[in-house]
């Protein structure tokens, strides 16, 4: 986001996002990798595209689409919605895809007391496919945490994975505004990109920006690539 965007935030607004880039960053400095993520290895030319909220209506166009560009991404996915059609979380799966939880109902994971981020978790985890990977990760709704929930899932084996440039796809309709956000100029190498499902605008965003990603000699791939 701009300066000129940021200054014509509310100030609630802006005092919120200044809070949880401050906890972020303090977060990212006290615990290892294992427990959070926030960006990929910075020595290879690799990014990672992650999607959130999904599935839904929307997700076998995403599939198309990724397939037509010849990218593997991560899909954070919710646990209600997988529960009402599990068939497209395996899809997602069968297409070389990634799939982590983002919680079963999108409640904030700060906001919820130990057992019923308990359950959360367990639910998710319960409805996604049996894949073999290194180690569990979600993605805490709206990104937001606290040391408490950080430690809570932590305890639970899961690894917290925000990400490091935020497309601001879910601030906008237009395509354009997306691709800019993602411009080889302002990415660097071990990106974790945050984009969302059910959107026209971030789905038409995509071919130019992965285009122009790769000309830049980008590999596109996903979190635990760009973790690799």
């Amino acid at each position: 986001m701009s300066k000129s965007e940021v200054s014509n935030l509310p100030l609630g607004q802006w005092l919120k996002r200044r809070r949880s880039r401050v906890l972020h960053d303090a977060a990212r400095v006290v615990l290892p990798s294992s427990l959070l993520v926030t960006r990929g290895r910075s020595d290879r030319r690799r990014v990672a595209l992650t999607f959130d909220d999904g599935p839904d209506a929307m997700t076998k166009e995403y599939l198309y689409v990724l397939d037509q560009l010849d990218v593997r991404a991560t899909f954070f996915v919710l646990g209600a919605n997988v529960a009402r059609d599990p068939a497209v979380v395996h899809e997602v799966v069968r297409r070389g895809h990634e799939v982590a939880a983002h919680g079963f109902t999108h409640r904030p994971f700060p906001g919820l007391t130990s057992a019923e981020l308990k359950e959360e978790l367990g639910r998710t985890q319960a409805v996604l496919p049996r894949v073999r990977s290194r180690r569990f990760f979600v993605r805490p709704p709206k990104g937001a945490v606290s040391l408490r929930s950080l430690a809570l899932t932590a305890a639970a084996g899961y690894c917290t994975a925000l990400w490091s440039r935020d497309s601001d796809d879910c601030r906008t309709l237009d395509p354009s505004a997306v691709e800019d956000r993602l411009d080889p100029r302002l990415v660097r190498p071990g990106e974790i990109i945050l984009l969302h499902e059910n959107q026209t605008w971030t789905l038409d965003a995509l071919p130019r920006a992965v285009a122009r990603l790769r000309s830049a000699g980008y590999e596109l791939t996903t979190l635990s690539g760009v973790l690799a």
